[in-house]
């Protein structure tokens, strides 16, 4: 029996029954134990790496057994207990940390940065914060489905002193989504403790400030925290709304283990020693007759037992035999485009109405896709895009949102987590670097690293010509095509961008859309008035010729188009790329092949711009065909200027004409 000691925790029991005590208990010796097993094989290089939640399990397991288990959790990389209450084959969280084919990922991401459908778990990513707002998504799913469900997410005291989870909170509160956020405050951020993260006594008191409930909690009293939970979350599926909670314990080992705990005052360490919450509260089951010695002996035994068995089941799994066509294949979603053809009737619109139009009609198609900006809702936008837009759907799915690009780009990557589709606008492209974490690292890398797709649209209203200056007038592109995951769609007439817009939406993919903000008012075309979808990764022909390939995309091509018109004799290929990013290869190709010369117009400046990677795949591809180098016409390698005088001297199109020329004259 276990020797009577003083207990440093006192628990409230209230009605919980033994067996739930009891469950309690298994629960955290679960992880506990298979903590000191990973340890064991860190020391023998079996695995790389370990994060440890020793002496934070009550959190983790109060936490998972107060929810349902069709609530999503998002953990952190310290709560081995959410997994393991969740019921999570050991075998498959082994192959996990040994980069097997089972595991969550493939041998693509490490530890616990993943997540699975299959348990209603979203993992974490290593920037921390956005998983808070991608928390938000999920729960504002919940709310317009009027399900009932609550959802919960986790971060450190060091994560609350990133701007995600100022913004998710704000975002949370503003719309009272039925969202507990989760603060396990355990002293230390890496090497740097709490006196020097924040000037707060407690970090609960932040939850005033965006006028949220919020309460402190004893992180290692596991009867506390399942009693605090549960009826908050019982509370909050009845009245939904967002609760902030602060979780008082502490980081017994490194920040990881290589980092180790020499930092920590040795008294401090004791302290906490004292407060373990396994130790204290297997003394109070057997103070109280609840637990004895053969029943805790069977507890260890039976999951040594399924801790060895899933040691077995994951050294025999083979190594993964490295693939290429596997991993570029699972870097997007499948997606099994279907042409969807306009009616014969159209009518003459411009740009911006083709837009609108197109989102209006997406959004009759698809009741469960939500609009998300700023000013987007009564007001219409600022370029009155989603004019009428609250009439005809409604608040819900027309949501204004504050200025938190980040946490609304993140709430998207939750709806889609949640079942739902997702439109983002950032008011002008130049404002997306403010949620370029999430688009880059959460959105894009998802379905790579776990099979999770972002179904999500970011609105892109971007381009010069229209004397906004350098924060209004960009023409970003080039950021995200770089980055795999990300499709990246340009289009120069109002037939393209309805038609695309569509197939953006139908797309589970992640869809960055840029809409060129001079050409909204100043390009009309015929459009067919009902809906229909144009492919992705197929170029526009505009003009054919044979002296020369032109190849661009934006307000660029009218460029292109008013150069043609004033010099009739030039024969050449006008393409339209349309698609950045699935990029049209075959036509480039086939064109400059055929006419031996090409001309790149990017409004963009030049370096690091996509004419720089097109011409690349040219020399590379055409090298034999050509009869001059590639040529690239760019703008200025600054920012972009406001009044029109120096706008006009940057851009490309003032050097167009002569570098076409020059080419030609080659």
């Amino acid at each position: 029996m276990a020797a009577k000691k003083e207990l440093s925790i006192t628990y409230n029991r209230a009605n919980l029954n033994d067996e739930l005590l009891l469950q309690l208990y298994y629960n955290m010796l679960r992880p506990r134990l298979i903590e000191e097993k990973m340890l064991i094989l860190l020391r023998q290089g079996k695995i790389s790496k370990w994060f440890s939640g020793i002496g934070q399990e009550a959190i983790s397991v109060g936490v998972t057994m107060a929810l349902h288990d069709d609530e999503y959790i998002l953990p952190m990389h310290r709560n081995l207990g959410v997994f393991t209450t969740r019921a999570i084959p050991l075998s498959r969280l082994f192959a996990q940390w040994q980069g097997k084919a089972s595991g969550f990922t493939k041998g693509r991401d490490r530890s616990f940065h993943f997540g699975t459908q299959e348990y209603n778990i979203v993992g974490m990513i290593s920037h921390l914060g956005p998983q808070l707002g991608v928390a938000d998504g999920i729960a504002l799913a919940n709310l317009l489905k009027k399900n009932n469900k609550v959802t919960a997410v986790f971060t450190g005291e060091g994560g609350t002193s990133e701007g995600d989870f100022h913004e998710a909170l704000n975002v949370a509160s503003v719309w009272q989504l039925p969202v507990i956020f989760c603060i396990e405050n355990n002293g230390y951020g890496l090497s740097t403790p709490t006196s020097e993260q924040y000037f707060c006594k407690h970090l609960a008191d932040r939850g005033k400030g965006y006028g949220m409930e919020s309460h402190i909690i004893d992180g290692n009293n596991s009867v506390e925290v399942y009693n605090k939970v549960s009826k908050l979350a019982e509370s909050i599926r009845k009245k939904p709304r967002p609760v902030l909670l602060e979780f008082k314990t502490f980081r017994r080992r490194g920040h990881e283990e290589a980092s180790g705990t020499k930092y920590v005052p040795k008294d401090l360490m004791s302290a906490w020693e004292a407060k373990d919450p396994i130790d204290n509260f297997k003394t109070y089951l057997f103070d109280n007759g609840i637990l004895d010695d053969a029943t805790n002996t069977n507890y260890i035994n039976a999951i040594k037992a399924d801790i060895e068995d899933g040691l077995t089941s994951a050294y025999a799994e083979s190594t993964i035999v490295p693939d290429k066509t596997i991993e570029l294949g699972d870097v997007y979603k499948n997606f099994n485009y279907q042409e969807v053809k306009g009616n014969n009737k159209t009518k003459e619109i411009r740009l911006i109405d083709a837009i609108s139009e197109g989102l209006k009609q997406a959004m009759e198609r698809h009741d469960n896709l939500v609009i998300m900006g700023q000013d987007i809702a009564e007001y219409g936008g600022v370029f009155k895009i989603t004019e009428g837009f609250v009439e005809a759907f409604g608040k819900e799915r027309v949501r204004n949102t504050p200025i938190c690009e980040s946490a609304i780009i993140e709430a998207g990557m939750g709806l889609s987590i949640a079942g739902m589709k997702a439109i983002v606008e950032m008011q002008f492209a130049d404002f997306v670097s403010s949620g370029f974490n999430p688009i880059v690292n959460y959105l894009a890398k998802s379905h790579y690293r776990w099979s999770q797709n972002a179904d999500v649209v970011v609105r892109m209203p971007c381009g010069a010509g229209v004397a906004a200056g350098p924060f209004h007038s960009q023409t970003n592109e080039a950021w995200f095509t770089k980055t795999p995951g990300l499709k990246v769609i340009y289009p120069a007439f109002p037939y393209d961008a309805k038609g695309l817009l569509a197939t953006a939406i139908e797309d589970p993919n992640p869809v960055l859309f840029f809409e060129h903000k001079a050409l909204y008012r100043s390009i009309r075309q015929e459009v067919p008035t009902d809906y229909y979808t144009l492919p992705f990764g197929k170029a526009s022909i505009l003009k054919e010729g044979n002296a020369i390939s032109i190849i661009t995309y934006g307000a660029a091509v009218h460029w292109a188009l008013e150069t043609l018109d004033n010099n009739p004799s030039i024969q050449a290929d006008l393409i339209d790329l349309r698609s950045l990013q699935p990029l049209d290869k075959d036509a480039i190709l086939t064109s400059v092949k055929k006419t031996g010369k090409a001309i790149i117009l990017q409004e963009d400046s030049m370096f690091g711009g996509i004419a720089s990677d097109i011409s690349a795949m040219l020399m590379e591809d055409c090298f034999e065909y050509l009869d001059a180098p590639v040529k690239r016409v760019a703008s200025l390698e600054t920012p972009i200027p406001f009044i029109n005088q120096l706008e006009d001297q940057y851009l490309a199109k003032s050097r167009f004409e002569d570098a076409l020329m020059d080419l030609l004259a080659y």
